[in-house]
């Protein structure tokens, strides 16, 4: 029994490696990346419950920058393994829900001192291989991240948990914070293998069970997240992972009297549609279900005047290029005074065309390749449709070749029409338009950002002027949930920056804070009174 309360240890950022050159944790990471290159082809199971499952279903998996290359197979599941998924977590539920809050922290923050040291390497050479994200970008999300998520998270459960009411005189008012009644689906993107584990262990940490479906294209990395579960310590059942169809995994979900919950990470207009198939199933479930999402952004960067020509293009060129442009975050239209306009297009366009592109196995390579075919087609053609518009210009990039790996080269485009299509449209690889505007319409362009988009994830002002950046700050209150003032519009450290954001962006129920972690809880109060009464009659009554 426990007999004492316990305080986790303070959570800490993770320190960044830099892997510059000559580093022994550069050597070291890129030869893990090369062993698990030239590894026999993997056959990465479904975890449900104590059981590996495979299937004859097999998924090719191969690096988005070498198409040709296979490191390995998934197994392909159906609906009945959903239902098996589900049946474990609920099996699992009763031990794990009861397990002491300290234990649970224990588990994840074992989990963050792995993947702080034996597990690192392989986390970040899988997300290399298996997302082409170069070795910097890997290890600010596959292992700082993550290991971040574990550490802060166990440490704001402690806060939620000593978070208590008053107690008046003659009795003891506790708040509990339960677990929700049911299974959490966790519905997971490629682009971030944090997220990807985040998702799935923030309400597992709060005492509830998950079914958690990867993206299919993140499989290879999701192994090694479950291989890091189970080293930690994590129970059977707990975190179950399957990869099947989305239609078939939400039709067996969707419809669960014990469905208690929907973590995603994922397109905004899935989402909605998750959403709709949820509220028309309400009369089938035990309890309302929490619904929390991150969506998509159309996410900006706005000059004012006075702002560094050199910083802005430096915000650009990193905001909008560092993983081919496929963070959620991402910048992808920004708004230039026409008096920094030169110095900002010299800068930029010097900095993108220097990037080299190519595989992650090359640390000099800036750019890799989009994650697969799907999308390469579909930024390919914007690029085309770009490239035939009177209105549009394109000053570097545009150009793209899917022979070995997925490869598009960073673009940026400038127009004269501020709702050109792709300063509208979300895209998520590495296309960056431009609108250029009159000096004095300054406040008229905050407005027009406000009014572009349908998203509000992230956004930033570059301006010297203090009554610029807080003209900014106010007329974009509702454009973005991450705002940024001089610097680029990524980069949310757990702990600093909690992430997300409204409108067409998500339920901006911020991860890497507390409030995240509210959201997978039901709260019951308990009052005890110590001397009960024994008679109805109050004192107002009396003659």
């Amino acid at each position: 029994m426990s007999n004492a309360i316990f305080s986790v240890p303070k959570a800490v950022n993770e320190p960044v490696k830099p892997y510059s050159k000559g580093s022994k944790d550069r050597a070291s990471l890129l030869e893990e990346y090369q062993r698990m290159y030239q590894h026999e082809p993997i056959d990465v199971p479904m975890y449900i419950g104590d059981k590996l499952v495979r299937t004859r279903d097999k998924r090719r998996m191969a690096p988005p920058h070498e198409h040709s290359k296979t490191i390995g197979y998934f197994n392909y599941g159906d609906a009945a393994h959903v239902k098996d998924a589900i049946d474990a977590a609920l099996k699992a539920r009763s031990a794990w829900s009861k397990l002491l809050w300290q234990d649970r922290a224990a588990i994840f923050l074992r989990a963050a001192d792995l993947l702080a040291g034996p597990f690192r390497n392989r986390m970040n050479a899988a997300t290399m291989l298996a997302q082409s994200k170069n070795v910097f970008q890997a290890e600010i999300d596959a292992a700082c991240e993550l290991i971040d998520f574990f550490r802060f998270n166990a440490q704001y459960m402690m806060q939620i948990y000593r978070e208590q009411p008053e107690s008046l005189p003659g009795m003891w008012n506790r708040l509990e914070y339960r677990p929700l009644e049911g299974f959490i689906f966790a519905v997971t993107p490629f682009n971030f293998t944090s997220i990807a584990a985040n998702l799935c262990a923030a309400p597992a940490m709060m005492g509830n069970v998950v079914v958690w479906k990867p993206a299919d294209s993140q499989v290879y990395s999701a192994q090694v997240i479950m291989e890091l579960f189970k080293e930690a310590g994590l129970p059977d059942g707990v975190i179950n992972m399957i990869t099947v169809d989305g239609p078939t995994a939400g039709d067996i979900v969707f419809n669960h009297r014990d469905f208690a919950g929907l973590h995603f990470t994922g397109s905004t207009a899935v989402f909605k549609a998750l959403w709709k198939t949820i509220g028309s199933n309400l009369d089938a479930y035990r309890s309302y279900p929490r619904i929390v999402g991150e969506t998509g952004g159309k996410d900006f960067v706005v000059a004012h005047a006075s702002a560094n020509a050199e910083e802005v293009a430096t915000a650009l060129a990193r905001g909008a290029f560092e993983f081919q442009g496929q963070k959620c975050s991402a910048a992808s239209r920004g708004y230039i005074p026409r008096s920094l306009w030169p110095e900002v297009k010299k800068s930029l366009v010097e900095q993108v065309s220097s990037f080299k592109m190519g595989s992650p196995a090359d640390t000099a390579n800036f750019v890799n390749a989009v994650i697969d075919e799907r999308a390469f087609q579909k930024i390919a053609g914007y690029l085309d449709y770009c490239k035939s518009q009177a209105d549009a210009e394109i000053l570097v990039g545009g150009n793209y070749d899917g022979s070995v790996g997925y490869f598009i080269e960073p673009t940026v485009v400038v127009t004269t029409n501020s709702n050109f299509r792709t300063m509208v449209e979300e895209i998520f690889g590495p296309v960056l338009t431009l609108y250029v505007y009159e000096d004095e319409a300054f406040e008229a362009t905050l407005r027009l950002v406000d009014q572009t988009s349908d998203y509000a994830l992230t956004g930033s002002i570059m301006a010297k002027d203090r009554y610029a950046i807080e003209t900014a700050t106010t007329l974009l209150e509702n454009a973005a949930g991450n705002f940024y003032i001089n610097d680029k519009p990524t980069g949310a450290v757990v702990g600093q920056q909690p992430f997300g954001g409204a409108r067409g962006s998500g339920t901006n129920d911020k991860a890497g804070a507390a409030m995240n972690l509210l959201r997978w809880v039901s709260a019951r109060t308990i009052k005890e009174t110590f001397v009960t009464p024994t008679n109805y009659r109050y004192p107002f009554l009396e003659q």
